[in-house]
């Protein structure tokens, strides 16, 4: 196990300079010129200052150039400074990780909960009417789009019957809870600010569920088909002949066994979430990382736009790392070479 972690991590160097490489080349040749996001429009036709701006980016460089100021960069922690917020990009993805990381939380908690319960529920009923309501309500949540599921819902719970409250991660007038990990509810609940997290609690509740629904069907059919192949297992028949209460038959022998491919799922979903939740963030008005990079994107911000990236495919990365590792430590019939 140690030779395994050691190897995988001296090749994550080489996965991060291909990773930044992909990313630089894709920014690059993008058939947009980024300096008319830097330069006000009425100057982009004054040489001097065009110039002067390309000049104070690093743009009047040769591509090689740039290339090579970049990975530097990079390995130094600099991932540049942002077009648009005039801010060194690394700050401003710190800023709102937080909120990202917030409600990815919540939507992993929704997924998992959910998602082994019905996936158990359908096994254990299959081909009864809990199993097709289970499978259709995971189906659902996987096919349709979370923009309109995320749409539909406001709508009905926040605009039509008001059980939540609106975009955001707290009311209007709400002041937020004094910053120690920026998660809100976390540091109003260190702070003894009930109220503060029963605000950001309500919030979270909405756009957590919306952006856990695709994941919770991916979880519940992967725990269903699981489940099957282990509930027709030899050791399932022992362990019932042996006169153990059902429960503890499906608990103690089935779900463990069966959850063991879920991690993958889960590992994987840990992180495209905390790297893609643009659209659900985008919808609830939530200012996290998924927000920064729509606004990147449509200003043409080009370290920003990079950074996102290279954040993404990091998480990715070590996302694939930890998964494995873990997989192998819950199976120990698992040899990894």
């Amino acid at each position: 196990m140690a030779a395994y972690i050691a190897r995988r991590v001296a090749v994550l160097p080489l996965l991060l300079l291909g990773l930044a490489t992909i990313t630089f080349a894709i920014a690059h040749a993008v058939p947009a010129d980024p300096i008319s996001s830097v330069v006000a429009e009425r100057q982009l036709n004054n040489p001097e200052v065009v110039a002067a701006a390309r000049a104070h980016w690093g743009l009047d460089q040769s591509v090689p150039e740039q290339y090579t100021r970049y990975v530097w960069n990079l390995v130094q922690g600099d991932m540049g400074t942002s077009f648009r917020t005039k801010r060194p990009v690394r700050d401003d993805l710190l800023e709102r990780l937080p909120a990202t990381l917030e409600l990815t939380i919540s939507a992993m908690i929704v997924a998992t909960t959910l998602g082994i319960g019905l996936g158990m529920v359908a096994a254990v009923k299959r081909n009864r009417w809990p199993d097709h309501v289970a499978r259709l309500f995971a189906v659902t949540g996987s096919a349709m789009p979370v923009f309109w599921i995320g749409l539909v819902v406001l709508l009905i719970f926040w605009a039509e019957l008001g059980w939540f409250p609106g975009p955001g991660r707290l009311d209007t007038r709400a002041l937020p809870p004094p910053h120690l990990t920026g998660l809100f509810t976390v540091d109003a609940l260190l702070h003894g600010d009930l109220s503060t997290f029963w605000n950001a609690f309500r919030h979270l509740m909405l756009p957590g569920f919306v952006l856990g629904w695709a994941v919770l069907g991916l979880i519940s059919r992967l725990v269903r088909a699981s489940m099957v192949e282990v509930l027709g297992q030899d050791y399932i028949r022992t362990a019932r002949a042996k006169g153990l209460h059902e429960r503890q038959v499906l608990l103690r022998h089935a779900l463990k066994n069966a959850l063991i491919p879920t991690l993958t799922v889960v590992g994987l979903s840990v992180a495209g979430l905390l790297g893609g939740a643009v659209l659900t963030e985008q919808i609830f008005s939530w200012p996290g990382i998924g927000g920064y990079t729509v606004q990147a994107a449509q200003s043409l911000d080009y370290p920003a736009i990079q950074s996102v990236a290279i954040f993404a495919g990091a998480l990715m990365v070590l996302s694939n790392l930890a998964t494995d590792v873990a997989y192998a430590f819950v199976d120990p019939r698992i040899r990894l070479s």
